[in-house]
């Protein structure tokens, strides 16, 4: 059994015109979002056994902060820059590489092709998953590289709290 997580980064901010798309930061309120939502797993799911994240800054400080609140260490977060390429099928690609040995993991990303992967993935349709929207996904597989159509399992999103 195979347990996949996937956190669609906090909001970015657009304030700063000079700076390139993968350098922008969250805003404040994505900050605030990331943290809640980060508390609000934590009191619902056992620790993912791998934290995997996006190499951009918005989708990377998502990470650092629910790395935070699950005491995972730092040092064990994977940055993979294929989670940044927009072409399709990336984030499958990533899911299926990851070792075996790690029976669940957690993904920080970005809007385009998350939500073509739960859907194409899980058993529930999701129109949007919103900036530092969860989304977890259980495989009955034992080999990642095998996961085919699993079972929605959770849907956390900011709009469901009043944060």
């Amino acid at each position: 059994m195979k347990t996949l997580f996937i956190v669609r980064h906090a909001k970015s901010s657009w304030d700063y015109e000079s700076v390139d798309d993968i350098d922008r930061p969250l805003k404040e309120k994505g900050i605030k979002d990331a943290h809640f939502m980060a508390t609000v797993l934590f009191e619902k799911i056992e620790r993912p056994d791998i934290f995997v994240s996006s190499c951009a800054i918005r989708a990377l400080h998502t990470a650092v902060i629910f790395t935070n609140t699950f005491k995972f260490p730092f040092a064990n977060l994977k940055i993979s820059k294929s989670l940044y390429n927009f072409k399709d099928g990336y984030l499958a690609k990533t899911v299926r590489a990851l070792d075996d040995g790690y029976n669940s993991a957690i993904i920080f990303s970005h809007n385009h092709g998350i939500n073509d992967f739960v859907n194409q993935f899980g058993d529930e349709y999701i129109k949007n998953v919103p900036t530092c929207g969860v989304v977890s996904i259980e495989f009955d597989e034992d080999h990642w590289k095998n996961i085919k159509k699993g079972k929605t399992i959770l849907k956390e999103f900011p709009k469901f709290y009043s944060i």
